[in-house]
């Protein structure tokens, strides 16, 4: 019988310890990001008001433009 060449099957067993530590990675990036976060807050209220207030308006303005431009590149 001559060999038939079959197409190579996925190998399902590294799929799913991929699968299984994915969220892992993300969590672990997730509370990293948290740290930073809090961290700078932090930061940011020990050094006054009138900082915390500029903050707030740049923090608001990207989170507009980001918006912005989310809506643009959908259509």
């Amino acid at each position: 019988m001559d060999d038939v060449s079959r197409p190579a099957s996925p190998v399902l067993a590294e799929d799913a310890l991929l699968g299984l530590l994915l969220p892992f990675w993300q969590l672990i990036i997730g509370a990293f990001v948290l740290f930073a976060v809090v961290v700078s807050i932090g930061r940011l209220a020990r050094r006054g008001p009138s900082r915390m207030s500029t903050a707030l308006l740049v923090t608001a303005a990207a989170i507009a433009g980001f918006a912005v431009v989310g809506v643009l590149l959908q259509g």
